[in-house]
């Protein structure tokens, strides 16, 4: 009998389908070949498989012996079901794929949102202090420091989409339950030309890096010194553009942002709009594709222009003049230590900082450095000469376990570090017990900072900090922070008046602080 090789092709699923019934071979009983008329598909009566009783001949073809029952016969009728099924799963799937772009096409139509939100509890211990410590943190030189368990932060978030290529964020702080605080509050367009973001809102002003990067991600406890003093908590009502290039390895932000912290009740008041220009371009020429970004350098210049009434502590506006700088200790402590007060007759400032971070592995070395110039006249008995603030900060952090902190591109700012294994201690169910360490790093971190100049003494002094972050997952941690320094020239923050003589101290602070976000 002639062996005829049988191949339909209405689809691919078909044809899979009749490679996994085998290699095929049709026949007829009388007429081997017979075709529908006005069909182009031949229809044949009966179909046979090669059994494991066909040979090849001399050339390598397959040949079948000539006991017929050898052969597996299968009927017509079950080759139209099968081919039915496929049509009928060919159908299905054309389905469900417009299903799926039904769904996709109304959701782009209708506003999306998802919830965020941090817990952070503090416990912080002042170790020691001493007249001018004590001083500076209560006006007492005898009362010191006390210790304090704090929620350092109470986050929750509300962000999403709009359709128009719009978005939004809301982000309120319960820390201090009887006065919450407004964090990010914002909405913008994002997809703009040359991959950009345009935000309006209560939004953080772009300078300082521990400033820009996610509290949940930093590596200490506290913000330093210079980034907390010449960007106090950061946010502030304005318009802010946001973009980078398409290879990521150039990133920027620029707007203007008015200069009052609205946090607790959302509103600005004043005939004087003290306002400042701001400015951010990052890069990271260095970025190890290869390793998964565990290798990279970033840099970064960041500066700012700002216009403030002098006199508005002394005038009937409602708004207060904000040329002051400020910080607490690396702890939350009650009081500013560094603490210049309101600067009467300020007219304007300007800012201008550098920042470089270079990530080798498991090894991180991060510094900035920021300078503030401002100029005065005389009012109120202080000398109208111009002032000039400056600090910075360098630290270096490593994970004993091998982790990384990776790099954002895009923003020029870290990101979440994830260990190789979480920390867990479990019964196991054939007995036992199974255990994951987590990732833990340690770090050392300096900090210098200079307010004192001219008649204004504000403070200049360091400090010392020695870390720990033990990472239970990728989104909950234990920090601990050993902090030791000194402040000389200080106390112009609790004085309208030049002061005669600074006050000077020393200090040390051990802080802890547990964090989950979600």
């Amino acid at each position: 009998m002639k062996v005829f090789e049988f191949w339909r092709w209405r689809s691919v699923a078909a044809a899979l389908a009749f490679t996994a019934v085998g290699s095929v071979a049709v026949g007829a009983d009388n007429d081997l070949l017979g075709l529908v008329s006005g069909s182009n598909a031949p229809i044949y009566e009966t179909a046979y498989l090669f059994g494991e009783d066909t040979e090849e001949n001399s050339d390598g073809e397959a040949d079948e012996k000539d006991d017929e029952d050898d052969e597996a016969v299968v009927p017509l009728k079950d080759y139209q079901k099968l081919l039915e099924r496929v049509d009928g799963l060919e159908e299905s799937w054309e389905g469900y794929q417009e299903k799926l772009k039904d769904e996709a096409d109304a959701k782009k139509k209708k506003p999306e949102f998802k919830i965020n939100g941090r817990v952070h509890l503090d416990n912080w211990n002042f170790l020691d202090s001493d007249a001018g410590i004590n001083f500076l943190e209560s006006g007492n030189p005898v009362d010191d420091p006390e210790n304090r368990w704090d929620f350092r932060r109470i986050r929750l978030e509300i962000a999403g989409t709009v359709p128009g290529n719009m978005l939004y964020r809301i982000q309120i702080d319960f820390n201090n339950p009887s006065s919450a605080e407004m964090k990010d509050v914002y909405l913008g367009f994002n997809n703009l030309p040359n991959n950009q973001t345009f935000l309006i809102g209560n939004q953080k002003r772009p300078i300082g890096l521990d400033h820009l990067n996610s509290s949940r991600h930093n590596v200490f406890a506290e913000r330093p010194l210079a980034v907390e003093t010449f960007n106090e908590d950061a946010r502030r009502l304005g318009a802010c553009m946001y973009g980078h290039n398409d290879s990521e390895s150039i990133n920027w932000r620029y707007g203007g942002f008015l200069l009052e912290n609205i946090s607790t009740d959302g509103r600005y008041r004043g005939d004087f709009h003290e306002a400042g220009l701001y400015g951010r371009l990052a890069a990271s020429p260095w970025y190890d594709e290869i390793s998964g970004g565990r290798g990279y350098y970033h840099c970064a210049v960041a500066g700012s222009f700002n216009a403030v009434d002098g006199d508005g502590t002394t005038d009937l506006d409602q708004n207060s003049n904000e040329s002051r700088f400020r910080t607490r200790p690396l702890a939350r402590s009650d009081s500013r230590w560094w603490d210049t007060g309101r600067i009467l007759g300020a007219n304007n400032y300007e800012q201008l900082a550098f920042e470089s971070m270079l990530n080798i592995g498991a090894l991180q070395i991060t510094g900035e450095y920021i300078s503030t110039w401002l100029q005065r006249d005389a009012v109120g008995g202080f000398n109208g000469e111009d002032l000039h603030f400056h600090g910075g900060y360098i630290f270096a952090n490593y994970y004993l376990t091998g982790e990384h902190v990776p790099l954002d591109r895009t923003s020029g700012t870290i990101d979440r570090v994830k260990p190789f294994e979480n920390f867990f201690l479990v019964d196991r169910c054939n007995g036992g017990r199974g255990r994951g360490m987590g990732a833990l790093s340690l770090g050392l971190r300096a900090d210098y900072l200079d307010l004192s100049d001219s008649d204004i003494r504000g403070g200049d002094g360091y400090a010392l900090t020695a870390g720990a972050n033990w990472y239970w997952t990728a989104y909950s941690k234990v920090q601990a922070n050993l902090i030791t320094g000194e402040i000389n020239n200080a106390g112009q923050g609790r004085s309208a008046v030049p002061l005669a003589a600074g006050v000077d101290g020393d200090f040390s602070i051990l802080g802890f602080r547990y964090m989950i976000d979600f």
